[in-house]
């Protein structure tokens, strides 16, 4: 294998574990709560940066700053559900008319995370330095950085499958997913779990903040390129899968590895156009029910 294929390969799986994390919660807020959440990469944005600030002002561990900034976003993300977004669904007349106001509320929650973020840093782009030694892979050099996001990117998905997949609140998240009535006569609170579907959404875009401040630049303004990344790449692997968001985040990494290698110029247009075609060919995505 070539150097050229090998450093492509592994870039491009390093992104796509980046871009599953990051439309996990995304496609956990829209395939059970019902809320396109155009303010997800918002989130995301606030992560990197509230990562940022306990690394360079307190000297705490990107990583290790999950076990702070997790619980809160997840709180934040729940209280926002219970607060606004319930209101909405309790209100609304039909479920269209209850998903086309989450959309409008959470337009207007991305301009407020976001005018919060440029009030507290500003608008200046960020960086720090974390793991920067170089590795040797087959005779290609990589940042150690690189290599812990697709290991970090890799364990929380898989972890956060068997979440779902394994335990009775997954079970319960996963009847609400399918049929949120029948779910509720069965004794399942639905408020309480779609809020907390929400929260772990929210909790899923923090993890992405502290993968992206980790090798990225980072500014209040990075947050729309991420949600529509986790739109593609849900559309992908198929609403509502949480499965098909690691599959479809690692085949779009690879993908955008491969054209960014070869054509950079075309990247963005290439995410597009796999989006278009998808909504042509295959609007169920990978592993979305016909």
């Amino acid at each position: 294998m070539s150097e050229t294929v090998l450093r492509t390969l592994i870039y491009g799986l390093m992104t796509g574990g980046l871009y599953a994390v990051v439309a996990m919660g995304f496609s956990l807020q829209y395939g059970v709560a019902r809320v396109i959440n155009i303010a997800h990469g918002e989130f995301i944005m606030l992560g990197a940066l509230v990562t940022y600030a306990l690394y360079t002002g307190f000297g705490i561990n990107p990583l290790l700053s999950l076990a702070i900034s997790g619980p809160l976003f997840f709180l934040l993300g729940f209280l926002i559900h219970r607060t606004l977004f319930t209101s909405l669904r309790t209100r609304a007349a039909s479920q269209g008319a209850y998903e086309g106001n989450s959309l409008l509320a959470a337009f207007g929650l991305l301009y407020v995370l976001q005018n919060i973020a440029l009030l507290r840093w500003g608008g200046a782009i960020r960086s720090y330095s974390y793991l920067s030694t170089r590795v040797d892979i087959g005779g290609v050099v990589f940042l150690a950085n690189r290599m812990v996001v697709l290991a970090v990117a890799l364990v929380v998905c898989v972890a956060f499958y068997f979440f779902l997949t394994r335990t009775r609140l997954g079970k319960a998240i996963r009847a609400a997913a399918q049929d949120p009535t029948t779910a509720e006569l069965m004794g399942i609170n639905i408020n309480r779990v779609l809020a907390i579907c929400f929260g772990l959404g929210t909790l899923m875009a923090a993890v992405g903040g502290i993968l992206v401040s980790m090798i990225f630049t980072i500014n209040p303004s990075i947050g729309m390129q991420y949600t529509v990344i986790a739109i593609i790449v849900v559309v992908l692997g198929g609403m509502g899968s949480i499965l098909g968001s690691l599959i479809g985040g690692l085949m779009l990494g690879i993908i955008s590895s491969v054209v960014t290698t070869y054509q950079p110029a075309l990247a963005t247009a290439v995410f597009y156009g796999i989006f278009l075609v998808l909504l042509l060919v295959r609007p169920t995505g990978i592993f979305g029910k016909k």
